[in-house]
Order: C-alpha cells, then sequence, then structure tokens
C-alpha cells in the first residue's frame, strides 16, 4: 500500500511537471509572440518617420526653390527701378538746366535795371548840380527878384494863414456861444484883422522908404494905412456874415437829425412806474446812453440804491431778472456802479447807475438780489476798494489779501516790499 502511495506521488510530480512546462512553453510563446508584436509596430512606426523625413525634405527643398525664385525677381525688379531711376534722374537733370537757366536771365535783366537805373540817378544829380550852378553864376538882378518873389509869397501864405485861423475861431465860438456871441466875434475879428493890416502896411512902408531912399512922404504912408485897414474891415464883415449863415444852417441840419431813440418810449416807461410806486425822489437822471446801444440808463442815489434795483427786479411791469453786467469805476472825484440788467419775459434792458463817494467808497451789496453779482461786487472790492454791505463773502478774488492798495484807482501807486 505504500508503494501505490510513491506512485501516486511520483505520477502527480510527473503531472505537475508536464503542466509546468507546459505553463512555461505558452507563456514563452505569449512572450515571443508580443516581442514580435512590437518588433512589427517599431518596423512600421520607422517606416512612417522615413516617409515623414522624406516629405520634410521635399517641402524643404521646395522652400528653397521658391526663395531662389523671389530673390531673382526682387533683384530684377531691383535693377528695373534703377533704370528707371536713372532716367528720371536724367530728366530732373534738364529741368534743373532750364530753371537755372531762366534764374541766371531773370538776375541778370535784375542787374541791368539796377545799372539803368543808377546810371538815371547819377545823370539827374549831375543835371540838378549843373542847373544849381547856373543859378549861382546868375546875376545880382537874378537874386533880388528870387528874394522879392519869396517874401510876397511868404506874405500871402501868412495872410492866408492868419485868414483861416480867425474864420476858424470865430466859427468855433459861434457854435459855442450861439448868435448872441455874433457881435463880439466879429468885432474880435475886426480887431484882429485891423492890427495885422497895419503891421502889414507899416512893414511895406518901411521896405518902400528903404528901396527908395526915403523918399515918400508921410501922407502917402498914411493913406496906404487906410486902404489897408478898409480891407481889412470888409474881408472880416464878410467872413463874420459867412459864419453866422453857416452857424444857422448847421443848427438847423443838428436840430433835424437828432431823432428820438427807439429806446425812449421804454425808458418813460420805467421812470412812469417807478416814480408811481416807490417815489419821484429815488432817481437822481435818466437818459438815453447813445454811447452803449441806446440803452435806457437810470441814475440812483446812493441810499435808494437797492430800494430802486429790487424794485426792478420783482415788479410784474418790469421783472428785471438777470444781471449781465456789474463794474466799478474811478472817476477820481467820485467812484460809480455800473449795473446792467435784462428781463427775459419782457426782452428788455436797463441799466442803473450809482454815484459813491470816492474817500469812503461803500454802497449796499445786489447779491441778495441777483447771485449772479457776487463775484463782479468782489472784484470791484479788490481793484479799487469798494465796500458792497452784507456781503456774503467780501474778499480779494484776484489778487492776495496781503496786497498793498487798489490797482484800478487813478492814482495806485505799485508797493514792493523789496525797494
Amino acid at each position: 500500500m505504500s508503494d501505490n502511495l510513491e506512485q501516486q506521488k511520483k505520477e502527480a510530480a510527473e503531472l505537475a511537471k508536464q503542466k509546468a512546462a507546459a505553463a512555461a512553453k505558452a507563456k514563452a510563446a505569449a512572450l515571443a509572440k508580443q516581442k514580435a508584436a512590437e518588433s512589427e509596430a517599431e518596423s512600421k512606426q520607422e517606416e512612417v518617420q522615413a516617409k515623414a523625413d522624406t516629405s520634410d525634405d521635399a517641402k524643404e527643398l521646395a522652400k528653397k526653390k521658391a526663395a531662389a525664385a523671389a530673390k531673382a525677381k526682387a533683384a530684377a525688379l531691383a535693377k528695373q527701378k534703377a533704370a528707371e531711376s536713372v532716367g528720371e534722374a536724367e530728366e530732373a537733370g534738364d529741368d534743373d538746366v532750364a530753371t537755372a537757366k531762366a534764374k541766371a536771365a531773370a538776375a541778370a535783366k535784375a542787374k541791368a535795371a539796377a545799372a539803368a537805373k543808377a546810371k538815371a540817378a547819377a545823370l539827374a544829380k549831375q543835371q540838378e548840380a549843373e542847373t544849381s550852378g547856373e543859378a549861382e553864376v546868375g546875376g545880382d538882378d537874378d537874386v533880388a527878384t528870387a528874394k522879392a518873389k519869396a517874401a510876397a509869397a511868404a506874405k500871402a501864405k501868412a495872410a492866408a494863414a492868419a485868414k483861416a485861423k480867425a474864420a476858424a475861431l470865430a466859427k468855433q465860438q459861434g457854435s459855442e456861444s450861439g448868435e448872441g456871441s455874433a457881435d463880439d466875434e466879429k468885432a474880435k475879428a475886426i480887431a484882429a484883422a485891423k492890427a495885422k493890416a497895419a503891421a502889414a502896411a507899416k512893414a511895406k512902408a518901411a521896405a518902400a522908404a528903404k528901396a527908395g531912399g526915403g523918399d515918400d512922404s508921410a501922407d502917402d504912408l498914411a493913406k496906404e494905412k487906410a486902404k489897408a485897414i478898409a480891407a481889412a474891415k470888409a474881408k472880416a464883415a464878410a467872413a463874420a456874415k459867412a459864419k453866422a449863415a453857416g452857424a444857422g444852417s448847421d443848427a438847423s441840419e443838428q436840430a433835424e437829425e437828432q431823432k428820438p431813440s427807439p429806446n425812449q418810449p421804454y425808458l418813460d416807461k420805467y421812470v412812469k412806474v417807478i416814480t408811481e410806486h416807490i417815489g419821484s425822489d429815488v432817481l437822481e437822471d435818466s437818459y438815453i446812453n447813445s454811447l452803449s446801444k441806446d440803452v435806457p440808463t437810470l441814475v440812483a442815489k446812493a441810499d435808494t440804491y437797492f430800494k430802486v434795483a429790487q424794485f426792478l427786479k420783482f415788479n410784474e411791469q418790469l421783472s428785471f431778472d438777470y444781471v449781465s453786467e456789474l463794474h466799478g469805476s474811478d472817476f477820481e472825484t467820485h467812484m460809480e456802479i455800473y449795473v446792467h440788467l435784462f428781463s427775459y419775459k419782457n426782452r428788455q434792458s436797463v441799466a442803473l447807475k450809482v454815484k459813491i463817494d470816492r474817500d469812503q467808497p461803500v454802497i449796499d451789496s445786489l447779491q441778495p438780489l441777483w447771485e449772479g453779482a457776487n463775484w463782479p461786487e468782489r472784484e470791484a472790492f479788490d481793484l479799487l476798494g469798494i465796500t458792497f454791505k452784507n456781503h456774503p463773502n467780501l474778499t480779494r478774488i484776484m489778487l492776495p489779501e496781503d496786497w498793498v492798495g487798489y490797482p484800478l484807482r487813478k492814482d495806485y501807486e505799485p508797493y514792493d516790499v523789496e525797494v
């Protein structure tokens, strides 16, 4: 029985060996198959890579060929452009030559003209010198005649100037004083003419006496003097008459030219409304400002300035709701505030002015009525020293707070600490 067990053990061991050998063989076959597959895959990959390498070489070769062709084309194009540039340069050279020739011709012409002009000037100067030499060579008779003519011309010129001056003076004084002073001007003109005539007669008599050796008598001198005075009187009377007629015509023409302003009805309306509501004593003056587009202008008193401004804003008939301008001015004798107002409701304008003391320039502020008056009032304070009562922030707006003086005053003198 033990032999059987041994036999069975041997058979089992043999069977196990066979199984292990079969398994090893199968594993080796599988491994060999796997290696063969891997080898086949590698060979295929190598073939693909070879093909790819071949394609890349072809592409590279194609690129090189294309680059060479492009270079050749560029060289040919450059050569063609160079040839064209040479042609253009030759053409431009021809144009430059023509231009240079034209400039040279123009310069030559100018030079010739200048030379001709200089020659003509020299010739004229030479002729003038010859003429002056001939004049100097003339005798004493010619000199005396020339002197006499010059003296006569000077006298005539002086007489004309005196006559014109007398006429101008008479016209000016006649326009200022009117017809009432016409007689006075006439008398003055006659007196001036008499004096001038007497002086002229005296000079003429002295010259005649000198020329004739003093043989003329006193009667002749008196006759000449009387004639000159009579002539002067006649001239003065004629001038005064002409002046009176001219003054009358000028006055009538001026009266005809002065036509009422188209804004006069607006001014009359403002004055009427103000007078009816706040009194006739609140305004100092009212007029049409012909120097500023005929704007109706109201001049308020210093103590009624704010009251008038307030009325101009809030009255339903007026409604001046906008400040378009506010500034101060130094007139040396006094200072003045000018305010320009506009009514959007009525599409009308008005100017409000007030005169204030120059030594103590103080006036009410309009800022509580119109906010637009804020900065203009600060500017007037900064540059003129005008104080606006009830202003919320009355400080300098342009200059520093430590600035000395007010630059827009007529007596302003700059102050420099370093000087």
